[in-house]
């Protein structure tokens, strides 16, 4: 036993001090392991999912495109009464007088001529048809002197003239085919004549009729037949009608027309 006490001993002192090496004595703090961190995978940023496929919007479809309409346009008739309730604008001219003697407009329902000259021959006439046979008939009052004369026309051209029934507010009448003559001029040819009982004289209103229909003439006034013509010596052809407005010999001249017929004969 005493051999092993040195022994002891020794190895005692060699523990004692290894356990004051590993000993922490609170001085210095250890360090812990550095921890190895995982690596960091870059995160990949995922594309947008591309948006699945609508339906396309439906096309409408098509609807008929309406056509542009065309500007109403007044009818224009072959048989009809003008009441002139304003100006239908129909071919005006004279023959004879002056113009800025004349003056016409349409007021009240009526066509009014005021000639303040001598010799005036004022014509008012429809070309938007030609007649061959025809009845046209006028109504008017005579406002202005009594010594005037009131007309109707049927188959007027250039070419060829017209034929005229015209009165006067004497109480006469006339038949005339007014036919150019060489140098253009009109010449009026009495074709026959005679006196009126039927004519209302003075300021009155008075109807005239005229019926062209193939070599017959007939005149009326008021109703009544005057006279009944068989007409072949100028043999007029188709053509225009209208009327006729003149002062003779005295003025002023006032006629008012009321209307205008064209009708069959």
């Amino acid at each position: 036993m005493k051999v092993l006490r040195p022994f002891l001993l020794i190895a005692g002192f060699i523990l004692i001090v290894g356990l004051a090496c590993s000993v922490n004595m609170g001085d210095e703090p250890t360090q812990a392991p550095p921890v190895q961190e995982e690596p960091v995978q870059p995160v990949q940023e995922e594309e947008p999912a591309e948006p699945e496929p609508t339906d396309a919007p439906a096309e409408p479809e098509p609807t008929d495109v309406p056509e542009p309409t065309e500007e109403p346009t007044e009818a224009v008739s072959e048989f009809f009464t003008e009441e002139f309730d304003s100006d239908p604008q129909w071919n005006y001219f004279l023959t004879s007088g002056d113009e800025e003697k004349i003056d016409v407009k349409f007021d009240d329902s009526l066509m009014i001529f005021n000639l303040d000259a001598l010799s005036i021959y004022a014509y008012y006439i429809y070309e938007a048809f030609e007649y061959r046979d025809v009845r046209i008939d006028l109504r008017a009052e005579n406002r202005g002197m009594n010594n005037n004369n009131i007309s109707l026309v049927c188959r007027m051209s250039d070419e060829e003239g017209w034929y005229e029934f015209s009165t006067e507010g004497g109480g006469l009448w006339y038949l005339y085919a007014a036919v150019p003559g060489n140098d253009g001029k009109i010449r009026y040819n009495t074709i026959d004549s005679g006196g009126v009982k039927a004519l209302k004289q003075g300021k009155e209103v008075n109807e005239f009729t005229m019926i062209c229909n193939g070599t017959d003439i007939t005149l009326g006034v008021n109703g009544v037949e005057i006279k009944k013509v068989k007409e072949n010596k100028y043999a007029l052809r188709d053509g225009f009608v209208g009327f006729n407005i003149s002062s003779l010999n005295v003025t002023p001249i006032v006629v008012e027309v009321d209307w205008f017929q064209v009708s069959e004969p």
